[in-house]
């Protein structure tokens, strides 16, 4: 699949502006607006890979750094700075891919301030969430008050989780996705952390873990599309 990956300038209204990354592939029938995890940008390994492997399955991706990455800061972001800087790129990807279906989410820290920022005011045009790895607590300590905003989100959600992820421990991550009804869906990668990655006693590669991600992931845009 032939892929153009066109570099830009996202405009932040009062904030800024930050890089962009377009990765458009020919007939495109969808665009996933991709927000990087808090301690890596947007050109890192894992966010490359997902851009690339979507682009293989049709399916374009903006990826975008937040202000605090562009600028090298450690600490990320304010969650209004954050919302702010989603949904810029939103509007800019529906302008770039105009009559393409949108979904919204990305790693980590990207994917929650995604649904915080759906459940305070509906991103235009977007039809659906997806998390590669919600972080719904500190590494190693189940709670669910990261979750509690996702009752406010009235779209599909999908969840990416791996089951050795120490920020999403299932047995506390379920229920919340219970309770969120049908319009919530998880998919459990076995043997993943929170980037997906297996060990090598479970008999597969990152790269296979990472392909059933995509799949699944690209299966679900059909879905909603």
């Amino acid at each position: 699949m032939t892929a153009k990956a066109t570099e830009l300038k996202l405009d932040i209204e009062r904030i800024g502006s930050v890089s962009a990354i377009l990765t458009q592939p020919d007939n495109a029938r969808a665009c996933y607006v991709l927000a990087h995890g808090a301690g890596a940008d947007m050109r890192h390994a894992f966010m490359d890979k997902i851009a690339a492997g979507l682009a293989n399955r049709s399916i374009a991706t903006f990826r975008f750094n937040f202000p605090y990455m562009e600028k090298k800061q450690g600490r990320p972001d304010q969650p209004a700075v954050a919302h702010a800087t989603i949904g810029a790129a939103v509007e800019e990807a529906a302008r770039l891919c105009p009559g393409v279906p949108l979904v919204a989410g990305g790693k980590s820290f990207g994917g929650r301030m995604t649904s915080q920022a759906q459940s305070k005011a509906p991103l235009p045009g977007v039809k659906g969430l997806a998390f590669l790895g919600f972080p719904l607590h500190a590494d190693n300590k189940p709670s669910t008050e990261r979750a509690e905003h996702l009752a406010r989100v009235d779209i599909p959600m999908l969840f990416l989780q791996g089951t050795r992820d120490r920020l999403a421990d299932l047995a506390t991550l379920k229920p919340v996705i219970a309770g969120l009804g049908p319009k919530a869906k998880l998919h459990e990668v076995a043997g993943g952390d929170h980037s997906f990655a297996v060990l090598r006693k479970s008999g597969r590669s990152n790269d296979e873990a990472l392909a059933e991600v995509l799949d699944t992931l690209a299966a679900w845009i059909d879905e909603l599309a």
